[in-house]
């Protein structure tokens, strides 16, 4: 078996395990079962002649070979879909930007950036969707999407892996504290690290390499975590009913719900939070770069 022998199904396989990071997160996706997910990997990499994939405690890794057969099989499946699309008389989605963010996101700047490009540039297409910092950076790699916001904290390293991503810093803000209005610590507009200890935290639950998110970084005690949410409005909803308090980035501090007070805090080392925006290392398409400067503009607004 050679690789030209190699079928479309499992480049499209291969694609999703290299995006979603697992084999059962990529069998999710695609509707299969693991077994099957892991028959069609072993068969492109019999076809390679060389293994593809590393397999490690947190998820799978693309050797250089690996990094290889996914550059050549996203421009592969590409030219099929578009294929496919001109035979059923679609649009060609020369004007479809796919783009990815982190939560946070989704709630002020994502919305505020799509209206105004709406406005300038209606004839671009936006198909976006969530996912946490590590999967949009799987996700642009493996090619299924083209920009993503991504989420930085100190020191600021560049993601992991290969090809390194095009970065670009749009804003960098503080982290703030949200209390509930009715709380003691709410008669203030800044608090102390000390006044945050013995506090009930509602949190994220990490995923990969991300830190806990929710808990002030700072904190020199072990936190209690009264509840855990992905969703930032269910964390300061339940803030805002006095369940607990929780982190919010600077840059949300306009779109929290009654009920809740957010707190600069005063000593320690100052909490910043970069907002990037990523993509690979070529040369953004027209639509691409119209996406990109929209977000620009919200971002310092």
């Amino acid at each position: 078996m050679t690789f030209a022998d190699v079928s479309i199904v499992g480049l499209r396989v291969f694609r999703a395990v290299a995006e979603r990071g697992t084999l059962t997160a990529a069998a999710g996706a695609l509707g299969y079962t693991q077994s099957a997910v892991s028959r069609q990997v072993a068969s492109v990499e019999r076809a390679a002649g060389t293994r593809l994939l590393e397999r490690r405690h947190d998820g799978v890794h693309l050797t250089p070979a690996g990094q290889l057969v996914l550059r050549r099989a996203v421009t592969v499946l590409d030219q099929l879909d578009a294929t496919a699309r001109e035979l059923a008389g679609l649009p060609d989605g020369a004007g479809t930007v796919r783009l990815g963010w982190f939560t946070s996101a989704g709630a002020v700047l994502v919305p505020q950036a799509l209206a105004a490009l709406r406005r300038s540039h209606p004839a671009v297409t936006v198909v976006s969707r969530e996912g946490s910092t590590p999967s949009l950076v799987r996700a642009l790699r493996a090619g299924t999407l083209d920009l993503a916001l991504l989420a930085a904290a100190p020191p600021f390293r560049p993601p992991d892996g290969s090809p390194a991503l095009a970065l670009t810093t749009l804003a960098e803000r503080g982290l703030r504290v949200a209390v509930p209005a009715g709380h003691p610590l709410a008669r203030a507009t800044a608090v102390d690290v000390a006044d945050l200890h013995g506090l009930p935290w509602i949190a994220s639950r990490s995923q990969g390499d991300e830190s806990l998110l929710g808990v002030w970084p700072g904190l020199d005690e072990r936190a209690e975590i009264a509840h855990t949410a992905r969703d930032w409005l269910a964390k300061l909803h339940l803030v805002a009913a006095g369940c607990g308090v929780t982190t919010v980035p600077a840059s949300l501090v306009s779109a929290v719900p009654a009920g809740v007070r957010v707190l600069t805090v005063r000593d320690g080392p100052q909490e910043q939070r970069r907002l990037l925006l990523a993509h690979l290392p070529h040369r953004l398409s027209d639509p691409a770069r119209h996406v990109a400067a929209a977000l620009r503009a919200a971002a310092v607004a």
